[in-house]
């Protein structure tokens, strides 16, 4: 401000109003231009984005380039430019300047003039008249001028073209689209949304994954659906893999295209295009989830208990025990996602018609399938737990990897399962019928199997007399081991004992059992024993049966020796050794040999035959040391023959057939043959005369033998009868003994106790027996005095002929069969008495020192024989002492385990 001393003079009022108006329209103008380059800018980048959209969609990044570009021209551009042209034209000496841009002289006059203005007279020595003509000369000159035309150049009108012109153009898109506008509206105005790019054509891109993994080197198809709202929906829709050919599609029916691409194995990415969308998904060739591991955890039915066991089922089948609880577990190569298990019961293939309970349809009903529970972790599936009934079954199990990817085919477990076999149990070692006397102890295993445990194995026997008794036959077991649930195999040696366990001579069925776990089973027993427990007669009597097949055996292989030599002989009888090389004599001689071989053969088999008989005859003390010593001898030379001397013909003959040897050589082969082949025969005819020999005294003791039997058997009968009516004591101290009631009383009557008519019947049976056994001693007798015509037998068999026993002992069956009780009892005890002298009789005086022949009879080699039989009894009793102390070793086991049992 000028100092108040100081002369300013104004400018004219016309000339300031020209440049206030001046101003005005310059600020208006440039304000206008401003604010329509700022809407331009944003139509401009929206309609950018827009068009631009109806080709491909815009990337955010691009988009909001394009955003902040429009708007900058409103943000930026507009501020500037009104700061420019409003605050840069404020005061007189600016607008001068920018009217001298266009009028010079003008402009630096009215520059001037505005300068005079604010000069101070006291500073300066200025005339203020000349300053006020000045101001008015110029003013006059500028009233001339139209300050319009000093304006700037104006884009007001181009930008409200471009402005208008945008406009139109945008209306016009959303007029045509109002859905692309609006799309495109919001993903202009946030570039970062998540608006989805509109399209006329319209994917539904839900049902596209993204990233989409396909099987490894796999044929595969991918359906591209389209929305149901989609504006276009084109016939033909393209697809193609990486750099591949483009693959066209059409529209079907289900509004989708389905493309069908050869196996890829690289990564890449698949670009579909129908219409104006196009689409780009990243395609992850990968190798199927496959099984690596397949296992079952199986829990056997609790009454076996019996630890879970792990079976491998890789190979697709379980087999396992109906009533199992099983659970599924697999391994894959993979990261598993979901996993789902159906249980599908099967129709049983053994079904017959008869099944007890069919359906309508005739077959029985299969149990319905059923879903089971699966959980996976990681690249592990495991079922929930599966109760296995008596159906078969199938379990397919469906798999999909992490990346969604289903395995090449479902992994099927077919489950068949198996009852609980009953266990076996096998008696090995010992022969199905087996002969023994009563102190003899039989050894043997017992083998016992069973597929899920043992619990138990032992014997069991039961008894039963050949011949009547009022004794109870045998019965009862032992327990040999205990098993456990893990012990499938049970072996055990048995040394069985009749006199450990208290059996008397009998028939025995032996049999071995094992028992399981299953509940309600009970014991599963072996093939029977049959156990012959005989008497020292009894045995004998076998053994003499045996003894006689043995010397048939015998005789009938000298009958065949005997026609050897003869056809032997007769080639001898050829007297020319060239005539024995001709080729069918070789072939006789090679049959001749091959028949030697034959009996040779045979005889080793005799020989071992009567060695058995004799090793069991050792063992039976009543059987005579003389009788013995013969059989030995007879084994002896049965041996001989079978190992040297018929081996020796046989040798012989092989030489015949020679065929480098001289003619003069076979001949003399022969005869030697021949000489060897004599002897042999010689001494199996000497073998034979042994053998009848033993075998004669073996029946003359026999017959001893037999009738003390009959005589035992008659007086166990009279003993029966006495004890059956005999008084009893009674309870009752004031009455007296009573009286059994079978005396008087009628068989079948109700007087009749059945006790004593059972008796009665066991008698009558017994005396059977006896009867006919005595009646064949009688004829066997008669026999035998035919052949050896000894006085002492045709003494014995014409008493009993003259005694009508046979006659009599049957009329004695009669009155047991009728109850004559004291009838009966006293002959019973006749022919008891009876029967008894004549086997001593037959026996005759037994030799004084014992031993048989003992006291200093006999040559040296007789006692050495006898000596060396009792030191072999001995040792044979010494075994059976063995024997039973193991036996009873074994029942003391027996009844401990069997004190432990619950």
């Amino acid at each position: 401000m000028s100092d108040p001393t100081s002369s300013r003079s104004p400018i004219p009022e016309e000339l300031r109003k020209q440049l206030a108006d001046f101003q005005q329209h310059l600020w208006r103008i440039k304000i206008l231009e401003a604010v329509l380059a700022g809407v331009f800018g944003l139509i401009a980048s929206f309609l950018l984005v827009f068009l631009l959209e109806r080709f491909f969609p815009i990337p955010p990044l691009f988009r909001l380039v394009i955003l902040i570009a429009g708007t900058s021209l409103a943000s930026i551009f507009a501020p500037l430019w009104v700061r420019r042209w409003v605050y840069g034209h404020k005061r007189e000496e600016q607008l001068a300047r920018l009217i001298s841009k266009k009028f010079p002289k003008l402009g630096d006059r009215l520059l001037g003039i505005v300068e005079l203005q604010d000069q101070d007279e006291s500073k300066q020595a200025l005339s203020p008249e000349l300053r006020e003509a000045a101001m008015i000369h110029v003013a006059n000159q500028a009233a001339k001028r139209d300050m319009a035309d000093a304006l700037p150049s104006s884009r007001h009108k181009k930008l409200a073209i471009g402005v208008g012109a945008a406009a139109l153009i945008t209306a016009f898109g959303f007029a045509i689209s109002p859905k692309a506008g609006g799309n495109a509206f919001k993903r202009w105005l946030m570039p970062y949304s998540e608006t989805e790019h509109y399209t006329f054509t319209q994917f539904d891109l839900d049902q596209i994954p993204d990233p989409l993994v396909i099987p490894w080197g796999e044929p595969f198809s991918i359906t591209l659906p389209l929305k149901e709202k989609s504006d276009e929906k084109p016939g033909i829709a393209s697809a193609r893999y990486g750099g591949q050919d483009w693959l066209e599609a059409s529209l079907g029916a289900d509004n989708a295209y389905r493309f069908e691409f050869a196996g890829q194995q690289a990564k890449d990415q698949l670009t579909f295009k129908a219409g104006d969308a196009t689409h780009r998904i990243t395609v992850e060739p990968e190798e199927r989830p496959a099984v690596t591991a397949f296992e079952a955890q199986v829990s056997l039915p609790d009454y076996l208990e019996l630890q879970p066991r792990t079976i491998d089922v890789r190979t697709g089948t379980l087999t396992t025990l109906e009533g199992s609880k099983v659970v599924l577990k697999g391994t894959f190569n993979r990261e598993l996602k979901s996993s789902e298990a159906t249980f599908i019961p099967q129709t049983k293939e053994d079904l017959a018609e008869g099944f007890e309970q069919p359906n309508d349809a005739g077959q029985p009903e299969t149990p319905e399938a059923s879903a089971l529970i699966t959980t996976v972790s990681n690249n592990t599936l495991t079922t929930g737990l599966i109760e296995l009934s008596d159906y078969p079954a199938e379990i397919p199990v469906n798999f999909t990897s992490i990346k969604g990817l289903a395995g090449a085919s479902p992994f099927t477990v077919k489950v068949r399962t198996s009852q609980d076999d009953a266990p076996s149990s096998y008696l090995q070692g010992i022969k199905r019928e087996v002969v023994i006397l009563a102190k003899e102890t039989l050894t043997f295993e017992s083998v016992n199997e069973d597929d899920f445990g043992l619990k138990e194995i032992g014997i069991e026997w039961q008894g039963q007399f050949t011949t009547p008794t009022g004794k109870d036959p045998a019965k009862g077991e032992m327990i040999l081991k205990k098993g456990s649930p893990s012990a499938t195999r049970l072996t055990e040696k048995v040394d069985f004992s009749p006199l450990t366990h208290g059996i008397e001579p009998q028939r025995l069925i032996l049999r071995g059992y094992a028992e399981d776990y299953k509940p309600g089973r009970g014991r599963i027993y072996s093939e029977p024993i049959v156990i012959y427990i005989l008497t020292p007669d009894e045995h004998a009597q076998i053994l003499k049966a045996r003894f006689e097949r043995v010397i048939n055996e015998l005789e009938d292989l000298a009958r065949r020796e005997q026609n050897n030599l003869d056809d032997n002989d007769r080639l001898n009888k050829l007297n020319d050794g060239e005539k024995l090389q001709n080729e069918d004599n070789q072939n006789k001689l090679a049959q001749q040999k091959e028949k030697e071989a034959e009996n040779a053969e045979k005889m080793q088999d005799i020989a071992k035959k009567m060695e058995d008989i004799f090793k069991d005859a050792a063992r039976n003390g009543n059987i005579d040391p003389k009788t013995m010593k013969q059989m030995q001898e007879a084994m002896q030379n049965m041996k001989e023959l079978g190992e040297q001397d018929l081996p020796k013909v046989e040798e012989k003959l092989g030489e015949t057939q020679n065929q480098k040897a001289t003619p003069e050589k076979t001949k003399k082969n022969l005869k030697e043959a021949i000489a060897e082949q004599e002897e042999a025969l010689k001494k199996m005819q000497d073998t034979i005369a042994k053998a009848n020999d033993a075998n004669e005294n073996f029946e003359q003791s026999t017959f001893v033998n037999r009738l003390k039997k009959a005589a035992s058997d008659e007086g166990w009968i009279a003993n029966a009868l006495i004890n059956s009516f005999r008084y009893e004591e009674s309870n009752d101290d004031q009455e007296g003994d009573k009286l059994i009631p079978i005396l008087g009383a009628r068989p079948g009557s109700k007087d009749l106790d059945s006790v004593y008519e059972r008796l009665i019947k066991d008698l009558v049976k017994k005396q059977n027996e006896t009867t006919t056994d005595v009646r064949w001693i009688q004829e066997d007798l008669e026999r035998f005095h035919a052949r050896t015509k000894k006085p002492e037998h045709k003494e014995i068999y014409e008493a009993m002929k003259a005694s009508l026993i046979d006659i009599e002992l049957e009329n004695l069956r009669e009155d047991i069969s009728k109850n004559r009780t004291f009838t009966s009892t006293r002959l019973a005890k006749k022919w008891a008495r009876l029967l008894k002298e004549w086997a001593e009789k037959l026996e005759g005086p037994k030799p004084e020192g014992g031993g048989g022949g003992g006291g200093g009879g006999g040559s040296q080699e007789e006692k050495d024989f006898e000596f060396m039989l009792k030191v072999l009894r001995m040792v044979q009793a010494e075994q059976d002492i063995r024997g039973r102390t193991r036996s009873l070793e074994q029942l003391m086991r027996s009844l401990n385990l069997r004190k432990q049992s619950p």
